[in-house]
């Protein structure tokens, strides 16, 4: 899944932007409480797609 794509998502499902690392972006979800991280690729596979949605307490892309 593209980045982007996987962002929009977050973003839809209720995350937040929360800061720039230094080769991550991390995203949060306020009403669940959770952090979760978002690797700087172009590309990001299924599974960790999946395993940040899990984190963050949203549903799978």
């Amino acid at each position: 899944m593209k980045r982007i794509d996987l962002i929009k998502h977050l973003e839809r499902q209720g995350c937040e932007f929360l800061r720039e690392g230094g080769s991550h972006t991390v995203y949060v979800n306020r009403r669940e409480k959770k952090v979760s991280t978002i690797p700087r690729h172009r590309e990001i596979h299924e599974n960790l797609c999946r395993k940040i949605c899990n984190d963050l307490g949203i549903s799978k892309p």
